[in-house]
């Protein structure tokens, strides 16, 4: 196998930089930019490093060995702590390119090396992915939670469950004549309906995990000049939208990116509800409707009229929204079964805050147990339960051990592909094709 070698720390001028190697080559590669060998594993050692070509001093730099299997990917590694200008890490990466045996690394390549050598599997490599990506707090528990390998834990433990149950039926099939664990239907029923059990609860989670890892959907609806716009501002504390007295300013969606209590949150501002009066608004309006119904959530927005009432009825508000009353700088209602705000003064924005950030915080699950943060999870376990379902029903109709054991196969398979541990070829390139180039 090819030793590999990347820029491991982003790009750019910077205080450090970190250069990777990793492969059977690593070791040599060290001695020949420092003149001595590796030394001791995991101690770290102060060297001057040159270019082997020419002789010319690169830099000094503090360089870490780790011996195979005891490293991030189970091969030799060897890491170079360099000072961070553009011209050090280049030097040092060009000095890398003229040794025999090396070669620059792909995207991904020394984590898919890792999962390859069975340092992580595929859940843990994804959490992985998603800790490097976050953006909020709760985001990064939830990322660290799942590269420590809870989620690929729970995993396994049914696979593990599945394949005992296999097993059983696979020696009714090999052995009908000799003395085997019971009979099928027996063994199996009440360990396979508590399983079914367990996996149906778990999918059973309103996407918290997908809404965590991507980020929680806000819209933002109301009719023309209720003050969505002016509401959207002073949520993202910038001008993002532009205000205007003119109806119809907005004639597409405008997002903003929050953290709302260690949330994600993509707020949307959209067009005012109203007939069209052309084409261009026309299309607005229909994009807002679009935006509205994929919404986790929506703030629906009416403005008081400054006669003590308001411009709207919340026609378009629907249970589960948040009703908005803007403009109470104007005069508010005395009865409105809603929040009072006004974008204008600030007024009221505070408790508008508290009562998204809590429903955006309900919307997902920051709960310290192992969730579902991928469709290729979900979809893997729809798989597997449907697989219980058909063995639950062959063994009802007395259906054949053989079939019945095809279908307990299947759905281990399709757990086993959760984690990579079966048939997941197809899954690879999909998996790593994001992670940076020293990752």
């Amino acid at each position: 196998m090819d030793t590999i070698y990347a820029l491991s720390s982003a790009a750019g001028r910077a205080g450090v930089a970190v250069i990777r190697l990793s492969g059977p080559e690593a070791a040599h590669a060290l001695e020949a930019l420092t003149g001595r060998g590796p030394g001791e594993p995991r101690m770290a050692e102060l060297r001057r490093l040159r270019d082997p070509a020419s002789g010319v001093a690169i830099d000094r730099a503090l360089v870490l060995y780790f011996r195979a299997p005891a490293s991030f990917t189970g091969e030799d590694v060897v890491e170079l702590h360099l000072h961070g200008g553009r011209a050090v890490v280049a030097a040092a990466v060009d000095a890398l390119s003229g040794l025999g045996g090396l070669r620059a690394a792909e995207p991904g390549e020394f984590t898919r090396r890792a999962f390859e050598h069975g340092k992580l599997d595929l859940t843990e490599v994804e959490g992985l992915a998603d800790l490097i990506d976050a953006e909020t707090e709760a985001q990064r528990r939830q990322a660290l939670y799942q590269m420590e390998g809870a989620l690929g834990r729970l995993y396994e433990d049914w696979r593990g469950r599945l394949m005992r149950l296999l097993a059983y039926a696979e020696a009714e099939i090999d052995f009908p004549d000799e003395e085997v664990p019971g009979d099928l239907l027996r063994t199996l029923g009440p360990e396979l309906e508590t399983l079914r059990s367990d996996i149906a609860i778990h999918l059973k989670d309103g996407h918290r995990g997908e809404r965590l890892r991507e980020g929680v959907e806000v819209a933002i609806v109301g009719p023309p000049n209720a003050g969505k716009s002016s509401l959207l501002n002073r949520l993202a504390r910038r001008e993002a939208a532009i205000v205007s007295a003119e109806a119809g300013t907005t004639r597409d969606v405008v997002e903003v990116r929050l953290d709302l209590g260690g949330v994600p949150v993509t707020l949307a501002d959209t067009a005012g509800l109203r007939e069209a009066s052309g084409d261009i608004e026309a299309e607005g309006v229909r994009r807002a409707l679009a935006r509205a119904e994929a919404a986790d959530l929506r703030i629906v927005v009416e403005a008081c009229d400054g006669a003590g009432g308001l411009t709207g009825d919340f026609a378009n508000a629907r249970e589960g929204d948040i009703r908005l009353v803007n403009k109470i700088d104007l005069g508010a209602p005395e009865e409105a079964d809603a929040l009072f705000v006004s974008a204008t003064t600030g007024g009221g924005l505070d408790i508008l805050e508290q009562v998204l950030s809590s429903r955006v915080s309900s919307a997902v699950s920051l709960k310290a147990h192992p969730i579902i943060t991928r469709s290729r999870h979900r979809e893997g376990l729809q798989a597997c339960l449907a697989g219980l379902d058909r063995v639950e029903d062959g063994l009802r109709a007395g259906r054949e051990t053989e079939l019945v054991a095809e279908d307990l196969r299947l759905a281990a398979r399709a757990l086993g592909r959760i984690t990579g541990r079966v048939d997941v070829e197809d899954l690879l390139d999909i998996v790593f094709r994001d992670f940076c180039i020293g990752k």
